[in-house]
């Protein structure tokens, strides 16, 4: 028997074992009202530090604040990936991105992959998705192959009605639907733009995915099965519409803008990235009051989402079930915000990679707030210790189930988190291979993903193209010193360049056993 046949044989057997568990699992609980529920809460683009828990004084978001205090609040979780869908793979397979292979937005999920909620499902869950998934395709059917049975979606603010249940209730509800408030407000300055709370609150995306949410959550409470509920906001991703009277909460209030690198500081930085900051750099210094409107939307926004966060948590008190349901919040991935001159996501910046992380179930997590990295990847085998479930054998997180016992168990803090990202042509450089595939999404022909490693004191970044950041987060950290340049730290990066090459040989070791090595020789 060759080496690759032994690997099939012992995958098989793997999965055969996980399959008798699960089955085990599922005859346990499919009538035990004992079993936790899961609701899982994600917003898009939400800043680790845009919640007033973790230290924000000017952010109104009392209903999360209320959240952090009976959670496990971890105020350093890092994003496997700093833009959108290979993020949300990452925390539903328990994967990194150079494993389950979705390192850019719109690209199908490899069908050897199984999600969360599939190994919920199995087990006898309920399962149901309200808001963002942001698979490909953005169909129901998709979403329904990858074990969600209730699906309601709404992923991209430019979605056609077949594709998004929100527009077309939306179109059904709303009289003023049909008018293009984006096209009328373009090039309008901010002051005099009328549009700027154009869509009613009522008929807004954010209104209508908490409602949803609740309709699911009564409906599901009533089950006699255990529930997962996904529920997933847009906002505060751009762009900046925010309805009344979230779109004036913060007028009043003038918000500190980050403070910006200086000409030499950017200048160490990687030659493309130098190029960007440097192009909306004059922007920044010279249209400040379209910089303060930009904070104050995307805080509103936040507070809205924080409104329907709240009225959900009411709503899983009022059913009877918020003692035994797992609640997780948390974000895709963060936003710039102005910091380094930059807006969205992409980079490796704190202000991308770092998001709010809470997790609360009464009586078996200790609400405290925990300062040791964490990773998205770590979500997936702490919901399951804490249900009861054996963890996937393709998982690469780290339970934090021990760490958060009201009584703690043994648990060896992470020393090292990682990101990785492909790289858009306008930070590397170069021109990644991609083409647009009908039916397919994007497709690559090469992936030059570039990699961060963050220990508690440095963080290391590395390029494709031999390009290279080092921040010392303990003396800066705003990171607007990059030392890759200074011979003085050459130790350090070859410290940080031996931690990404364990990391990468470690977490393929757990790709050896994935889905896909099932399949046959060429």
């Amino acid at each position: 028997m060759n080496t690759r046949t032994c690997r099939q044989a012992l995958v098989f057997f793997g999965f055969a074992i996980l399959s008798f568990n699960g089955a085990k699992a599922a005859d346990a609980f499919a009538d035990d009202s004992r079993q936790p529920n899961i609701l899982f809460i994600m917003t898009d683009q939400q800043r680790w530090d845009c919640i007033g828990a973790n230290g924000n004084r000017l952010i109104r978001t009392p209903h999360l604040d209320r959240l952090a205090a009976e959670s496990a609040n971890f105020t350093h979780c890092f994003v496997q990936a700093p833009v959108c869908v290979p993020s949300r793979i990452s925390f539903f397979t328990g994967r990194y991105p150079h494993s389950h292979r979705n390192r850019v937005n719109y690209t199908p999920l490899d069908r050897g992959e199984v999600l969360m909620q599939s190994r919920l499902q199995e087990a006898g869950y309920a399962t149901a998705a309200v808001g963002k998934l942001h698979y490909f395709p953005p169909t129901v059917m998709e979403a329904r192959r990858t074990g969600f049975e209730s699906v309601e979606l709404h992923d991209a603010v430019t979605s056609l009605d077949r594709f998004s249940d929100y527009i077309a209730w939306r179109k059904q509800h709303d009289p003023q639907s049909g008018i293009q408030h984006r096209t009328l407000a373009s090039d309008i300055p901010v002051g005099q733009n009328p549009f700027r709370q154009a869509i009613d609150e009522r008929y807004s995306e954010t209104t209508w995915t908490g409602e949803r949410t609740r309709h699911h959550l009564r409906r599901l409470s009533l089950s006699k099965k255990p529930f997962f509920l996904f529920s997933s906001f847009w906002k505060p991703h751009s762009p900046f519409e925010v309805p009344q009277p979230f779109d004036a909460m913060y007028d009043e209030i003038e918000i500190p803008l980050p403070k910006q690198m200086t000409l030499d500081e950017i200048m160490k930085l990687p030659p493309p990235l130098r190029t960007l900051i440097l192009r909306f750099r004059p922007e920044y210094e010279t249209d400040r009051e379209r910089l303060q409107w930009m904070y104050r939307s995307y805080y509103g926004a936040i507070s809205h989402v924080d409104r329907e966060v709240g009225l959900i948590l009411k709503t899983l008190d009022e059913a009877g079930v918020a003692d035994n349901t797992i609640v997780v919040f948390t974000s895709d991935h963060g936003d710039q915000m102005l910091e380094h001159g930059l807006m969205g996501k992409n980079c490796f910046f704190e202000s991308s990679v770092r998001v709010p992380f809470l997790i609360r179930f009464p009586g078996h997590v200790r609400p405290a707030q925990y300062q040791e990295l964490i990773e998205s990847v770590d979500l997936l085998p702490t919901l399951f210790e804490l249900i009861g479930l054996p963890e996937p054998y393709t998982s690469q997180g780290k339970s934090l189930a021990g760490l958060i016992s009201p009584s703690p168990r043994h648990y060896v803090p992470r020393t090292a988190v990682f990101s990785e990202n492909v790289i858009p042509e306008v930070i590397t450089g170069t021109r990644e291979s991609f083409e647009f595939v009908k039916g397919e999404g994007i497709r690559g022909t090469r992936h030059p993903d570039a990699k961060m490693v963050r220990t508690k004191r440095w963080k290391y970044i590395y390029y494709p193209d031999g390009f290279e950041e080092l921040y010392d987060l303990e003396t800066d950290p705003d990171e607007m010193s990059n030392l890759a340049l200074n011979d003085d730290f050459r130790e350090q990066i070859y410290e940080m360049k031996d931690l990404l090459l364990h990391w990468l040989t470690t977490a393929d070791e757990a790709d050896q056993i994935a889905p896909r090595w099932l399949a046959p020789e060429p």
